[in-house]
């Protein structure tokens, strides 16, 4: 015979299943309401506390650059009063010169050279003469020589005065990045529970960076640069990387070939490679747990000397990006430029674009 249960405990059954799964809810609910904070905010608080930290090192290297224009100015302003010292000594012997030549009171030296009486009277008159002339003639050329050097003083005093005025400006610039970017952290950590954990996940990954990664980065671009220096000649060697097409010269170097010739070069780069797409270089490796991922493109400059010199537009340190500050710094530093004229001293680079994995180089005569 089958159970039937009375209708008023079929309804306490269910409220209390009822009451069960609500409860079973209410846990699960924080869980759905607060959700753990997206790794992708976490990256974003790491990569600002390394840029804090090397804005820092851009302001004491502004600071370093003011202190040494100051110095260059003091010492300008001093040569500046030493030369007004020495043109005002010179200036009213110079004048009165000048003022006898205009007032005729030289003109007895002509009269005397055409009322001589002998030979040997006239000879000692053009002596005197001579003497006289190349006196006055000396005396206005020092004046004039230092009245130059006067107004090349000024021209040093108002460049460095310039000079001075864009430190402050960059000084301050970048005082405002840290003091907005330390901002933004305090208030992107406020009231996070795991705020502890990524004050020193910040102060590992700064650390990490000032103590190991920035030298490591600096030896790939320090032997790169290395590398660049024998490009030129390597190219040489290579005939065929080199097109001549009339007075068209093409230089097309695979990527491939690329990162034989850097490897040959130095075993660092056996952990590196180079890429060339879409107008971009992209070079990246890894080696001890640091990855290192460079983005740039090269332009023709023709200031100083032709060339193609390499700009970072991206610098990644085990995936957090460095700031702008960092990137110019490195650029400053060394130099990754490709120079035509030394694999033939009448060659100019024109053009230089990359694509499908090849860099091309487009050159042509000097005139």
């Amino acid at each position: 015979m089958p159970l039937i249960l009375p209708a008023k405990l079929i309804r306490i059954v269910f409220a209390a299943t009822a009451m069960l799964l609500f409860a079973w809810l209410l846990i699960r609910l924080p869980v759905l309401a607060e959700p753990q904070p997206a790794l992708d905010d976490r990256h974003t608080l790491l990569e600002k506390s390394l840029s804090v930290l090397e804005i820092d090192k851009e302001i004491v290297r502004i600071q370093e650059q003011k202190a040494q224009l100051l110095l260059a100015k003091t010492d300008t302003e001093k040569q500046l009063k030493l030369q007004e010292q020495q043109i005002s000594d010179k200036q009213d012997e110079a004048g009165s010169i000048l003022r006898a030549y205009y007032m005729g009171e030289r003109d007895f030296l002509f009269t005397a050279l055409l009322s001589f009486d002998s030979l040997s009277d006239l000879l000692q008159m053009i002596d005197y003469a001579e003497f006289i002339f190349t006196y006055d003639k000396h005396t206005l050329d020092t004046y004039m020589e230092q009245y130059k050097k006067v107004q090349e003083g000024y021209k040093q005093l108002e460049t460095r005065q310039d000079e001075l005025t864009a430190i402050e400006q960059q000084l301050h610039t970048q005082r405002e990045r840290v003091l907005e970017l330390e901002k933004q952290l305090e208030e992107q950590l406020a009231g996070r529970s795991d705020a502890d954990r990524l004050r020193l996940l910040m102060k590992e990954l700064t650390s990490f960076w000032d103590s190991a990664g920035m030298n490591e980065v600096k030896q790939y671009f320090r032997e790169l640069s290395k590398a660049m220096q024998k490009l030129p000649s390597w190219v040489q060697e290579n005939k065929q990387l080199l097109e001549i097409k009339g007075f068209q010269y093409t230089i097309r170097v695979p990527e491939n070939d690329l990162n034989t010739f850097l490897r040959d070069q130095n075993e660092i780069f056996n952990h590196f490679s180079f890429q060339f797409t879409n107008d971009k270089v992209i070079a990246q490796g890894k080696r001890d747990d640091m990855e290192i991922r460079i983005a740039g493109h090269y332009t023709i400059e023709n200031d100083p000397k032709n060339g193609i010199l390499f700009h970072v537009d991206e610098l990644l340190f085990n995936g957090f990006a460095l700031p702008d500050t960092t990137r110019n710094a490195l650029e400053e530093e060394f130099d990754l430029g490709f120079y035509p004229d030394l694999i033939v001293s009448f060659l100019k680079a024109e053009s230089v674009e990359m694509r499908d994995g090849e860099l091309m180089i487009k050159l042509s005569l000097k005139l």
